[in-house]
């Protein structure tokens, strides 16, 4: 059983990478915030979410395997620049952000339980973020980036060890709850930007690519697909988000069950987002030094897990727009572009950190400012999976088609119904 589940984990490809860095540190603080503000009242949003999630998933992977190429190349070639340069600025600025809020949120956690400035260990992990990134083959990268993922299992022991409503739970996990207030729609917007982000669009189609190149599937350009093939990167992205999201559920009931419950609305430090996992180690003296190594722990090894997937989506994106060669199959001697836009967005956001943000909250609002980002993003991805000129065989059936509109129409919704209940002060 263990082999078969290990050779199992050995052949996940980008979708379990990608489903796995949607849980980084931004996505925990998150989720924990929901469930502590709100309980599980917006429990809903995970299963709500899934189907979207693989939508526009399935799609961004779709559309890097049948080009061949990542999406800011693929609208560089079909769509205006107008469209095109909104597009990398849009994914810029969002990841360099989400970078600066996951390089402090890596810093604080290790705080907890190592007792160094704060300044030093964000340094420490950029360094380390950068030479793994740019010195490490990518297959072998790649296998980090899997083996990374099995930090989120602390929530799902947790969410055993503590007693559940579990009534309660099914009802709040299938039906939705909504309220028409700022601080609640607030924190949705930042689960919807959390949970389908801009960076996970330009991720997944990017390295589809490189899988292609990996397996000599591309020539001249062209890449050569099987039905085979896509069966494979369709149960990839489906596993990818279900997994995904599975955790997402098990932070947010773990941070409502343990926190929400015991009178802690609001999760202001690392320090209080760890007491979620508490009851994991409740059984050993040291309980509350347990937890917060677990936790540490967790959200370091997300942080080594999408810190990188941030900085090389987005500079997969600008690269493609500068028509410089990329790729993480590249050595540096041959990429240099590719790789000092990586090292840039991430000493960008490695400052982010000397001006006085509190990381934890930077977290949250980084999550929110990705929920409304993706909104014209979205647009552009169902304009070109659907396209027959671009995707041929491979386009957007009806059932893709439907879900990936339907999550552009949702998430623009969210954001401006945020938007509004700010402007009333509701």
């Amino acid at each position: 059983m263990f082999k078969g589940a290990r050779n199992l984990f050995k052949k996940a490809g980008p979708g379990i990478v990608t489903g796995a860095a949607d849980d980084d540190p931004s996505g925990i603080a998150t989720y924990s915030q929901t469930g502590a503000q709100f309980g599980y009242a917006q429990l809903w949003t995970a299963a709500a979410m899934l189907p979207f999630m693989v939508a526009i998933q399935e799609a961004c992977a779709r559309i890097g395997a049948v080009t061949g190429k990542g999406l800011a190349a693929v609208v560089k070639e079909n769509y205006s620049k107008k469209i095109l340069y909104t597009m990398v600025f849009l994914i810029v600025l969002a990841n360099t952000i989400n970078i600066g809020a996951d390089l402090g949120a890596m810093g604080a956690a290790a705080q907890l339980i190592i007792p160094i400035p704060f300044g030093a260990l964000v340094l420490l992990f950029t360094a380390l973020i950068l030479v793994l990134e740019i010195f490490v083959s990518y297959k072998t990268y790649a296998k980090i980036l899997k083996w990374f993922a099995l930090s989120l299992i602390s929530y799902p022991l947790t969410l055993f060890l503590v007693h559940q409503p579990w009534g309660e739970l099914l009802r709040a996990t299938f039906v939705p709850h909504i309220e028409f207030n700022f601080a609640f729609l607030f924190i949705i917007t930042g689960v919807f930007g959390t949970t389908i982000s801009p960076y996970m669009f330009f991720w997944q189609a990017s390295e589809e690519v490189e899988e292609e190149k990996e397996k000599h599937m591309i020539h001249e350009g062209v890449p050569t697909m099987t039905q085979k093939f896509m069966r494979r990167l369709r149960l990839d992205t489906f596993f990818g988000m279900l997994s995904s999201e599975i955790a997402t559920w098990a932070i947010i009931v773990v941070a409502a069950t343990v926190l929400h419950a015991n009178g802690v609305f609001d999760i202001r430090t690392a320090a209080d987002a760890a007491k979620a996992i508490e009851p994991l180690v409740h059984t050993f003296p040291n309980a509350g030094f347990l937890a917060k190594l677990i936790f540490s722990t967790g959200i370091i090894g997300l942080g080594l897990l999408g810190v990188p997937v941030l900085s090389a989506s987005a500079s997969y994106a600008l690269s493609e727009t500068l028509s410089l060669k990329e790729g993480l199959n590249l050595k540096l001697k041959k990429a240099h572009g590719f790789y000092g836009i990586i090292t840039i967005a991430t000493i960008i956001g490695l400052i982010i950190n000397f001006v006085g943000i509190d990381p934890m909250r930077a977290l949250v609002f980084t999550a929110v400012f990705n929920g409304v980002a993706a909104v014209p993003l979205i647009f552009v991805i169902a304009l070109v999976a659907r396209n027959k000129k671009i995707m041929g065989e491979y386009r957007s059936g009806a059932l893709s088609n439907t879900f990936v509109w339907a999550t552009f129409v949702l998430m623009a919704l969210s954001a401006i119904l945020l938007f509004v209940t700010l402007g009333k002060g509701i």
